[in-house]
This record gives structure tokens, C-alpha cells and sequence, in this order.
């Protein structure tokens, strides 16, 4: 396993192993982890234009995207939005993108 797959499945780990007691289905302690990782992302983002810096990121401890930035930013235009996050840790776990109940701003 790489470095980043096993870091990012320690972190799934570490995020979702309060909910996975109360999950009764599939994944919903996967699902409730990315609604509050979403949820942080969405606090985090002072302007409100559905973006994150890497200094963002790294102000309010979102820990799983400032730490990989780089591998989120795939336009590399500097900002991430939670769709390139969702689609990250799809990468990441080999899937598609977790869905979301809202779609994210453009």
C-alpha cells in the first residue's frame, strides 16, 4: 500500500470510527464522515465562494487537505472546492467521488 493510500485510510479510520457503531447500512459512517468533513470545509471558507487555500486549510486543521494539497489540486490553480476533495478520496479509496446531498457551488 502507498504512503498516501495508508494515510488517508488511517485518517478514514480516525474520522469515521465514532459512527461506525451507530451505522446500520452500507456506508453510512462513510457518508456521515464526508457530511462533516463538508461541513468543516464549508466553515472554513470565510468568503463563501465554496473554495479553500492551502493556508485556509491549514488555519481551521482540515488536516486531510492541507496535508494533500497538492494531490487535491489537480488544475493546480491553488484552491480546492469540496467536489475536488470528494473526488480525491475517491481516488484515494479507488472509487468514484462520495456522493453529497448538495450540490457544490460553482
Amino acid at each position: 500500500m502507498t504512503r498516501l493510500a495508508s494515510v488517508v485510510l488511517a485518517l478514514a479510520v480516525c474520522l469515521f470510527a465514532p459512527t461506525f457503531a451507530i451505522a446500520q447500512s452500507g456506508m453510512g459512517y462513510f457518508a456521515e464522515g464526508v457530511r462533516s468533513l463538508d461541513k468543516n470545509f464549508d466553515a472554513a471558507d470565510k468568503n463563501h465562494d465554496g473554495l479553500l487555500s492551502k493556508q485556509e486549510a491549514q488555519d481551521a486543521h482540515l488536516d486531510l487537505i492541507s496535508k494533500n494539497f497538492d494531490a487535491i489540486d489537480v488544475q493546480h490553480r491553488g484552491l480546492v472546492s469540496k467536489q475536488d476533495v470528494h473526488a480525491f478520496i475517491g481516488r484515494s479509496l479507488g472509487h468514484s467521488a462520495p456522493a453529497t446531498s448538495a450540490p457544490d457551488k460553482p
